[in-house]
């Protein structure tokens, strides 16, 4: 048995993605649609690039399909649009699954969204919180999830009590796409630094939280997509006029780059960021008491929001992929949960960086005028010790909107500079942050310690006094960083340099971010790595198992 999960069209219109499992719910392949198709977030694009990845890794074809199961009740959303599944599957798809029909399972947003987090964990049951801007008839559920028995629902809250709702006025107040919730985010820490105090914007009750803006009239609990549309427009704006009066103004006295010196737009951003604090804080203990366990797991996107999730104590559990992509796997998992999950998910899901460009576009891997030489980790150490910045691109990507160092820019954080420079590669505002990667041993003297988030860089850590000592670089302005601790020989290039900057006597830290230039998704195939090097001002490029540099005007290595 085969199913294809996807997030995708006409209801998952942002972030749309594919994921393959078998019949004992073991993951193929898994791929957010963005990676192939290059366009940031996928809007309103199948997953048609995803899929014929997910089945290509499979060796399989459309026709070998038994079951997609979509993220979304499309059928409450968009009632009627679709004659019959074949003509849906077309629609949102896109693939040509020949003369048989596979059986489509509509699974609701938000039991895909929990089905992708608790299956993804290394607990047997636990208490799973889902909070996002909203699924069908919700912003906020709880539910129990426990190996062998079906998943219960505890508690919903409706679409218009959202907290993603929110934090998308306050993104958008300050300029920002609502797909852009973790500038907002990192802004809010130059509150924190501050000390800054925030108008109390959510009122926190013994088993429920009411929130400034209150929720609308739903119409019994359902509705159409055209009309959550409507209800989130109305909802954003009221949010917007609280932001606009706290603020004293509709928007930013300061451009984009220089936010962090607006204290009005650092205000907002703050009192949206405490709003989803102290209503996450709240719920996460509500969902343990429904539980009756410690065990907690999240999802959603606002399960994106690291600040937030660095507060809440242990044990936790968030994916790599909580947000809408999520869902692909979340639907299939409902199909057809996994028998066993003791151990976290492996992010790896994607393609390989030597693989086929499933999008089907040119792959130009003409490197000419790089100089090439067999990777030598060694060399490469002493690169980033010399202060040089590079990226690297190894084996299957990660799934997530985080680069766990398979994709990832590099470079040793030894100063607060090395922030700024990295900023300026990447093309980004100056106060934006970065992340700090390290073996399991070392990251017990470098930060508080997460006992799961780390794993896929989704939680702020305070950073000790050797942090900030060390790894300036990777600190941000209200002391935090947010983690990644390497296991194993999961990203060999950077497990390896670790590995020799702790036997040549210096601290086994880099700063890690993502490997993609302003406006571009992270990179996925080689023609996509070398694309990026040669546009973004990097000194140096790990290829699978080769080492780039450019040349300078005379021909050499360019230092």
């Amino acid at each position: 048995m085969w199913i294809l999960g996807v997030n995708a069209p006409p209801t998952g219109w942002h972030d749309s993605a594919a994921c393959l499992i078998d019949e004992h719910g073991q993951i193929v392949a898994f791929s957010e649609e963005e990676r192939l198709n290059r366009h940031r977030h996928s809007l309103y694009r199948k997953p048609f690039s995803a899929a014929r990845f997910v089945l290509h890794q499979a060796g399989l074809t459309p026709a070998d399909i038994d079951v997609v199961a979509l993220g979304w009740d499309s059928e409450q959303l968009y009632p009627r649009r679709f004659a019959t599944d074949a003509e849906f599957l077309a629609y949102a798809v896109g693939l040509d699954f020949g003369p048989h029909t596979p059986e489509v399972v509509r699974v609701p947003h938000h039991q895909a969204h929990a089905a992708s987090s608790f299956y993804a964990s290394p607990f047997r049951k636990a208490g799973v919180l889902v909070v996002d801007g909203h699924g069908e008839n919700e912003s906020s559920t709880i539910w129990t999830y426990e190996d062998g028995a079906a998943p219960r629902l505890e508690r919903t809250w409706q679409r218009t009590a959202s907290l993603g709702y929110a934090y998308d006025a306050a993104s958008t107040w300050l300029g920002f796409s609502f797909l852009n919730a973790g500038k907002t985010m990192g802004l809010a820490a130059y509150g924190r630094a501050a000390g800054l105090e925030t108008e109390p914007l959510v009122e926190i009750a013994a088993d429920d939280f009411r929130l400034a803006v209150a929720p609308l009239h739903e119409n019994h609990g359902t509705a159409t997509a055209d009309e959550i549309k409507e209800q989130y427009d109305t909802v954003v704006g009221r949010w917007r006029e609280h932001y606009a009066r706290i603020a004293g103004t509709d928007g930013p006295d300061a451009p984009e780059e220089r936010l962090a010196d607006d204290p009005k737009a650092v205000l907002v951003a703050y009192t949206a960021q405490r709003i989803i604090e102290e209503s996450v804080r709240h719920l996460a203990a509500l969902t343990r008491k429904a539980a009756g366990v410690d065990e907690l797991c999240l999802s959603g996107g606002v399960a994106l929001n690291c600040s937030t999730n660095g507060t809440l104590p242990g044990p936790l559990y968030v994916p790599p992929v909580p947000h809408d992509a999520g869902v692909a796997l979340g639907a299939a998992w409902t199909v057809r949960p996994p028998r066993r999950h003791t151990t976290a998910l492996s992010p790896y899901q994607g393609t390989d960086v030597h693989g086929p460009d499933y999008a089907g576009r040119e792959a130009a891997l003409d490197t000419s005028d790089l100089l090439r030489t067999d990777l030598d980790t060694d060399a490469l150490t002493a690169l980033l010790l010399d202060g040089q910045i590079g990226a690297v691109a190894q084996g299957r990507a990660e799934v997530g909107p985080r680069a766990l160092c398979r994709r990832s820019i590099i470079a040793v954080p030894n100063t607060a500079d090395v922030n700024t420079r990295v900023n300026t590669v990447k093309n980004r505002e100056q106060w934006r942050p970065f992340a700090g990667v390290t073996r399991r041993d070392y990251g017990e003297r470098l930060w508080e310690q997460q006992e799961h988030l780390s794993r896929y860089m989704l939680g702020a850590a305070k950073a000790t006094e050797l942090g900030r000592q060390v790894a300036p670089g990777v600190v941000h302005v209200d002391g935090t960083t947010r983690p990644q601790v390497l296991h194993g020989d999961e990203a060999p290039a950077v497990g390896a340099v670790l590995d020799a900057l702790d036997r040549h006597g210096a601290p086994p830290v880099l700063l890690n971010t993502s490997f993609n230039d302003k406006g571009e998704p992270i990179v996925n195939t080689a023609a996509d790595a070398l694309t990026a090097f040669r546009a973004m001002d990097l000194d140096f490029l790990v290829l699978g198992d080769d080492l780039y540099r450019k040349q300078d005007r005379t021909g050499g290595a360019r230092r």
